[in-house]
């Protein structure tokens, strides 16, 4: 519910009127506007009747919002969220942030290395996988905390921000120390229990990867969650989602784009690699989430896809990496945007 206050509106009444609908169990978020100040309500609302708060002569008017999300709500929040990462900004109009990395650290040297060679392409933050969800229980989980440790080198020797999925809640605590972007793979998207740790032990942002079969909604109930449960430094990340299509490995859904962009304020990266399985699709789709405004792409990239521990096939090598840097450069200036 979102309750406009007119401009030159008595204090004193204002702060009565949300201190009795604080009463009846909801939360009251200011947002102060140069003509009006905007009062957000979170929680259950049902009880409320709108028209009784109309009735206040500080009251301009009253809107009931449909969607259950309310602090990811545009209506919330009309500015966009930009999020500094380390000095790197996300969001709004600033650079579209490029993300490159291996799928998984196979070890310290190549990481190292490979951090290198994404920032000599252009890249601003690094990417790496320590603890692996993988499908089969025999496949390569990951080097772990060593694998996080390693990611730390690399990151003092490049000064890339560094970006890794976390599995479970009992490793928050190492991400919060050494990891600048947390992110939440597909597959717990919709571990509610996961999402509130997030948002009540750390402020780090959070990169919520879609589920393979989740709706946008469902997707965006999830972000709510963990702002809901105090970390609002939320961004989405789109990585293809599963249809009846067996060309690809998923199918990439770039009208989430800008359907995201009207109904949150949040920040969009698209994954490319995940979304189409092939190295070869990865520039196409990278170039087209540019064009449709993403505010940032996170790419895989190894020196040697085909020994690679998990994904080689949708790898990208350096000097491909920096290729699509170079051509994405060229069209985010047609949409107002650079890298």
């Amino acid at each position: 519910m979102i309750i406009t206050i007119k401009k030159n509106a008595n204090k004193q009444d204002v702060k009565n009127l949300i201190k009795n609908l604080e009463k009846k169990g909801v939360t009251a978020f200011e947002i102060q506007g140069s003509n009006f100040d905007v009062y957000g309500l979170t929680g259950d609302t049902s009880a409320i009747d709108e028209k009784a708060i109309q009735a206040n002569e500080c009251v301009e008017n009253v809107t009931r919002i449909a969607a259950k999300y309310k602090l990811a709500n545009r209506l919330m929040h009309p500015e966009d969220t930009v999020i500094d990462v380390n000095g790197i900004k996300l969001g709004g109009k600033e650079n579209i942030v490029i993300i490159g990395g291996p799928c998984s650290v196979e070890n310290k040297d190549m990481v190292i290395h490979l951090a290198e060679e994404v920032k000599a392409a252009g890249g601003v933050m690094l990417r790496g996988g320590a603890y692996k969800p993988r499908t089969s229980p025999y496949a390569f989980q990951g080097m772990q905390t060593e694998g996080i440790m390693a990611m730390v080198e690399a990151r003092e020797k490049t000064g890339l921000p560094i970006v890794s999925e976390l599995m479970s809640a009992d490793k928050i605590d190492e991400f919060e120390k050494y990891i600048d972007i947390i992110q939440i793979g597909a597959r717990n998207m919709q571990n509610f229990e996961l999402l509130k740790e997030l948002g009540k032990r750390t402020t780090k942002p959070i990169l919520l990867k879609r589920g393979f079969s989740n709706t946008i909604d469902e997707w965006i109930m999830s972000a709510e969650y963990i702002m809901a449960s105090g970390n609002e430094n939320v961004i989405l990340c789109e990585r293809g989602i599963r249809t009846f299509e067996s060309e690809t490995r998923n199918t990439l859904d770039l009208s989430v784009i800008p359907i995201i962009k009207e109904k949150t304020h949040l920040p969009i990266v698209i994954d490319p690699s995940h979304a189409t399985g092939a190295w070869k699709l990865v520039e196409s789709a990278s170039l087209a989430a540019v064009a449709a405004g993403c505010d940032g792409l996170i790419i895989e990239v190894h020196d040697n896809p085909e020994c690679a521990l998990s994904d080689g096939a949708q790898c990208l090598k350096p000097k491909k990496f920096k290729a699509l840097i170079d051509k994405a450069r060229e069209i985010a200036k047609v949409v107002g945007r650079d890298i």
